[in-house]
């Protein structure tokens, strides 16, 4: 009897040291796939917190520089410069601005331009146009870097007579709210430029060429609420869109160029 009941108690604590031994085993699978899990959870919040930032990344590139630019850069770390022909130029300006922006508020003042220059991006957008930039008070965008010149040139235009609509819906609004609206001159020319990146710190898209000022002087010889087009964009665009012709006009290191407006009616 004491034999068996040695017996018992020995085969007992050894099955109990099983027991216990496969509960160590089973704690430590659990622990072990607790932590996979952890692990897993962690990599997956980190990759998504990682392509959420590249997102945000590209999208605020995107929105300095051109889409093939952008992934040029991303790509090699730099941006060739390129030479384009037929792209058209166009720039819109403010018709005294000095004189109103002196007598407004710094906070109106932005607010005026913001509201403005919104509904101008909102257009461009909409019609594939590229914008490059504004200086000051004035809007400059451009098609035909990476397309056919005629259909480049009649997208400019349609967008600006949009431009010209919107303007003029804006102008009651403005002045119920302000007190004062703008009154903007629009220019444009069609030749031949060179685009590329400038700057290492804050990268800046901008074009280059004699095609750039005159459609700088397409704008000065402009008037408010007009388009004025050169001979070059003219003659891309007088099948689709009514024009008056200005004739031959002096411009600043020009010499004298053909000028039309577009006429109000196209709008």
């Amino acid at each position: 009897m004491l034999s068996a009941s040695h017996d018992f108690y020995k085969k007992e604590a050894a099955y109990d040291n099983e027991i216990k031994d496969k509960n160590r085993q089973r704690m430590g699978l659990f622990v072990t796939l607790l932590a996979l899990a952890l692990v897993t959870v962690v990599v997956m919040l980190s990759r998504r917190g990682v392509a959420k930032e590249r997102k945000r990344s590209d999208e605020l590139l995107a929105n300095i520089l051109p889409a093939e630019t952008a992934q040029e850069l991303k790509n090699n770390g730099v941006a060739k410069a390129k030479a384009h022909n037929g792209v058209t130029i166009v720039f819109a300006d403010i018709k005294n601005f000095t004189l109103i922006a002196g007598s407004l508020e710094p906070q109106v003042l932005v607010e005026l331009l913001g509201k403005y220059f919104s509904e101008f991006d909102s257009i461009i957008t909409s019609l594939g146009l590229e914008k490059i930039k504004t200086i000051g008070d004035a809007y400059m965008f451009v098609s035909g870097l990476h397309g056919d010149s005629k259909k480049s040139a009649l997208s400019v235009v349609t967008a600006s007579v949009k431009m010209i609509s919107a303007i003029e819906k804006l102008e009651e609004e403005m002045n119920a709210k302000y007190g004062v609206s703008f009154s903007f001159r629009i220019g444009m020319h069609t030749g031949k430029v060179v685009s590329g990146v400038v700057g290492t710190v804050k990268y800046a898209f901008d074009i280059w060429g004699n095609a750039v000022n005159l459609a700088s002087r397409m704008e000065e010889n402009s008037l408010p609420g007009k388009i004025n087009v050169s001979e070059d964009t003219y003659q891309i665009i007088k099948d689709v869109f009514e024009c008056e012709s200005r004739g031959k006009l002096l411009v600043k290191n020009g010499g004298e160029r053909g000028m039309y407006f577009v006429s109000n009616k196209n709008a």
